[in-house]
């Protein structure tokens, strides 16, 4: 005979196969209203409740790895930027050293936001979560027992009705209910507990992932503001200087132009034309004639 699996019998198998035969059994009884259905409307409003917190948690938890990938991808597209200006920025050129240490601390600003809204929101956001599997395969497993619990009813009830009196399978049928109820009702009652505490929960986790959001991106805008600040003080400086010294090579200054001019004046003032004729004293005369 081939094995089956490890721990798990022939014996086994058939009494799970059995389980799962009885209880569709009683589901399609259900369905046609030939049997009835135990029910519990404050149960089953908890249960939607729980539903609708675990939706709303795995939309947010996707929404923020989302934002968390946009962070990763503007982080990466700054970091490019910013070797790209140290790279190109001449180290002759004001503030070289400013630059390079804005191009370090903008990296690191961005690491310590990514990291920091992993660690704070995502991770705890992701623990919150990870409770969901665990409550719903109890759920399911409820929803399992109750129908159990009703089968066993059911027959118990169909054996007490029957026109021969079996005391000995009303005796088993007995035992079976008995067992069926207490496995059902111990993990009712504990569910009935937790569902509520959970969904209460969800407010507090909420306020700590936004919060932690909200804190971190007011630190992170910030720093970035003043690192923005420094680079835009340095590029100005650099312009500065670079128009100071276009002008400087493009122009005379005024005092060295005064001078010049001045120069030319004295000069002109005291010669005297090189061709022309002066009379015995040296002056010029009247209507003097060049040779």
């Amino acid at each position: 005979m081939a094995e089956i699996g490890k721990g798990v019998t022939a014996g086994k198998l058939a009494i799970n196969v059995q389980k799962k035969f009885t209880r569709a059994q009683e589901k399609v009884l259900q369905k046609l209203g030939k049997a009835d259905e135990t029910r519990d409307a404050a149960f089953e409003e908890t249960v939607g409740s729980f539903n609708k917190q675990m939706v709303e948690g795995a939309k947010l938890q996707k929404d923020l790895k989302a934002y968390l990938l946009a962070v990763k991808t503007m982080h990466d597209a700054s970091r490019r930027l910013q070797e790209c200006l140290a790279e190109m920025y001449d180290p002759e050129w004001f503030g070289k050293e400013e630059v390079d240490s804005m191009v370090e601390d903008t990296d690191a600003n961005w690491t310590d936001y990514y990291e920091k809204l992993t660690d704070e929101s995502l991770l705890s956001l992701d623990t919150y979560l990870s409770q969901f599997p665990d409550i719903k395969a109890r759920l399911a497993k409820r929803e399992r027992k109750m129908v159990d619990f009703d089968s066993a009813r059911h027959h118990f009830a169909s054996i007490q009705k029957g026109k021969k009196k079996d005391e000995a399978k009303i005796a088993k049928a007995e035992e079976e209910l008995g067992r069926a109820q207490k496995v059902f009702e111990e993990l009712n009652v504990e569910l009935q507990d937790e569902l509520p505490v959970l969904w209460d929960s969800r407010v507090g986790v909420y306020v700590n992932t936004f919060q932690n959001l909200a804190s971190n991106q007011e630190k992170f805008h910030r720093d970035m503001g003043k690192l923005s600040q420094n680079l835009n003080d340095v590029m100005t400086k650099l312009d500065e200087q670079r128009l100071d010294k276009k002008n400087g090579s493009a122009s005379v200054k005024p005092e060295e132009a005064s001078s010049s001019e001045g120069a030319n004046h004295s000069v002109a003032g005291d010669s005297q034309p090189a061709n022309a004729v002066t009379n015995g004293d040296g002056d010029l005369p009247e209507g003097f004639l060049y040779k």
